[in-house]
């Protein structure tokens, strides 16, 4: 079972920041390492589990599919747990991932406990509301940061940690010394952006994927590619884009190229700080699509899911 320790708001690093004058992403990253080095992440231990169903929404699910990785587990979203319950008989429990613990957690949390499912629920939010529908043991809270809604970072990176264990020290360090002293000073001036990652780190991606869309929309082009994806028809038709390598690789697929160095036994976590810490600056050099936009999007996200969602979640 999960090896845990209780986080309120007491272990927040509350950045003076509101809708007027919101973080870019790589600031979140620093904040989010800040707050794991001083106080720590809970451990993460499911051995009890042989074959759970994973369950999460967008960056949940991925989360998910990071830290079980290396476990035969059945992972699902909002729109298929149900079919995965109904069509495979030796689930022997679920681990719920949820940040806030709210919208479709919810009816999840819900119908896990109306099955009978021994069920865990991974979140960030002390208050969350699925957590009516789950053993208290079984509630597991980690800490956050005060964030702009989606950025996500220290929530799920935090979940993370849990399981890989990697230092946050270290990675800021390497942040600060090897990563940020080399990012172009036009990173900004493309239309697209090419991702290479390790294969090995390759349930990473949709991460990156996600948090193009969530900044820019379709108004900037991304992709993100292992190096074994890279040898296959990715970029037959040429654009304006800059090929970032996040490691050393032998293959090249285009040009112009910007080398990110990675750390030695580099794991997810690491691995997204610094695309995160990347495409924050990246996110610095175009136009505030995100920050002129949020507000009015998460008004009509709280007609949506039928309560409100606030631009910047404390």
């Amino acid at each position: 079972m999960a090896k845990f320790k209780s986080h309120d708001n007491k272990y927040f690093i509350m950045h003076d920041f509101d809708i007027n004058s919101i973080p870019d992403l790589d600031e979140v990253v620093v904040w989010a390492l800040e707050l794991f080095i001083q106080n720590g992440v809970s451990t993460l231990d499911f051995a009890r589990y042989k074959k759970p169903l994973v369950v999460g929404s967008g960056n949940a699910a991925v989360t998910g599919r990071i830290i079980f990785e290396e476990s035969d587990a059945i992972f699902a979203d909002e729109s298929n747990y149900k079919v995965k319950l109904d069509s495979i008989s030796d689930i022997d429990g679920a681990i719920l991932i949820s940040a806030s613990g709210s919208k479709h957690a919810i009816p999840i949390a819900q119908e896990l406990r109306n099955r009978g499912i021994d069920f865990v629920l991974l979140t960030n939010n002390a208050n969350a509301p699925a957590k009516e529908f789950v053993d208290e043991d079984k509630f597991i809270v980690f800490p956050r940061n005060k964030e702009p809604y989606t950025y996500n970072t220290s929530t799920y990176m935090s979940m993370i940690l849990g399981k890989t264990k990697e230092d946050p020290q270290t990675i800021l360090d390497f942040i600060n010394e090897h990563v940020k002293p080399i990012i172009p000073k036009d990173i900004g001036k493309y239309d697209g952006y090419y991702l290479m990652i390790p294969s090995r780190l390759e349930s990473t991606s949709e991460l990156f994927i996600t948090k193009f869309v969530e900044l820019f929309g379709r108004a900037v082009a991304r992709d993100v590619f292992t190096d074994e994806h890279s040898k296959h028809a990715t970029t037959v038709v040429p654009s304006n884009e800059l090929f970032i390598e996040f490691g050393d690789f032998d293959i090249h697929v285009g040009e112009p190229v910007f080398k990110v160095p990675l750390p030695d036994n580099c794991g997810p976590a690491t691995l997204m700080a610094i695309a995160y810490f990347v495409i924050g600056y990246i996110q610095k050099q175009k136009p505030p699509m995100f920050k002129d936009n949020i507000d009015s999007y998460t008004k009509k996200a709280s007609e949506l899911f039928g309560f409100e969602i606030k631009p910047i979640v404390d």
